[in-house]
């Protein structure tokens, strides 16, 4: 079976254009729409990999990641940020909340592909 990854996106069209991107690489992908529960869901699924989008309905981005570093069984679990306010700020908090990497919408499929395969080997 392939990877799996937790896509917490609100955005449909950007969260169906990762799903069709990651599938076609043979991962699962599994989406949220909305942050508050992603800890829990993101807990129970034990993914690969966590795909964050900044702004989220329920609980932020940056909030989700705090909450997973402080868990000892999730800390390690790599990362992805995404967000289209690529100000250097959201990059600093980002980076001091421990994310793994950070991406600014739009991206390019490679660009991305090439973060999550990265983030996983």
């Amino acid at each position: 079976m392939g990877k799996h990854v937790v896509l917490v996106e609100d955005e449909l069209n950007i969260a169906e254009a990762i799903r069709f991107l990651l599938s076609n690489e043979g991962w699962r992908v599994e989406t949220l729409a909305n942050g508050a529960n992603a800890v829990n869901v993101i807990r129970n699924a034990q993914p690969d990999l966590v795909m964050l989008d900044v702004m989220l309905p329920g609980k932020s981005g940056f909030e989700i990641l705090h909450d997973l570093r402080a868990d000892p069984d999730l800390a390690a679990l790599p990362v992805l940020m995404l967000t289209a306010r690529g100000q250097s700020r959201d990059r600093e908090m980002a980076e001091k909340a421990g994310v793994s990497r950070f991406m600014t919408k739009p991206f390019s499929n490679a660009e991305m592909l090439d973060a999550v395969r990265d983030l996983t080997s």
